[in-house]
């Protein structure tokens, strides 16, 4: 009897150290399996960490990503169940958040509802937390719709912020938090 595995989408448009966290995690998982990597940005360091983690990537160009034709093709080619936004700064289509509903997932390196929507995205998100006064930070890893950061949110981590941090500094326990909680609450959300 074959058991079943469940193929992730990762889509990123950065560095990528999440989507690299989250291959690493699931290297040799039993059920879940990460199939490809996605971006609009053909510069994205995330397309060479999945190459070095032989991990296939693929870039999403403006008439490519707009065509939902092409997407659900590239989704039916590799057999994908989820999607994981890892750092991938563009707004998800009615489309897909309808054909995925409940099936994707992003995190934010702030606590929403605060500090989240367009244009807030890494040190922009930093810096407005550390303008604003704020004692706490954190991540949120949350389902996604058609609105930038607005959907169910899933997880919350908080992390202190001090008096003299940087935004680079925050970004630093930030992503201490992602790297340990993201692939285990994917994993979580994709047996349950």
């Amino acid at each position: 009897m074959n058991k079943k595995v469940y193929k992730i989408a990762i889509f990123a448009s950065g560095s990528g150290t999440n989507a690299e966290n989250m291959i690493r995690y699931f290297k040799g998982h039993d059920f879940i399996e990460v199939a490809v990597v996605v971006s609009n940005n053909p510069d994205a360091y995330a397309l060479k960490r999945a190459e070095k983690e032989n991990v296939p990537a693929v870039v999403m160009d403006k008439s490519f990503r707009n065509s939902e034709e092409r997407v659900m093709e590239l989704m039916r080619q590799f057999d994908i169940h989820f999607i994981v936004l890892a750092g991938y700064l563009l707004l998800i289509p009615q489309w897909l958040t309808r054909q995925f509903e409940k099936r994707i997932v992003n995190i934010h390196p702030a606590l929403l509802p605060h500090f989240g929507g367009k244009g807030m995205y890494g040190d922009h998100v930093h810096e407005a937390v550390i303008k604003s006064g704020e004692k706490k930070s954190g991540i949120t890893i949350h389902y996604v719709n058609e609105k930038y950061d607005q959907g169910d949110i899933i997880f919350q981590a908080e992390c202190p912020v001090l008096s003299d941090d940087t935004p680079q500094s925050l970004a630093k326990r930030i992503h201490e938090l992602e790297y340990r909680h993201f692939p285990p609450i994917v994993e979580k959300i994709i047996l349950e």
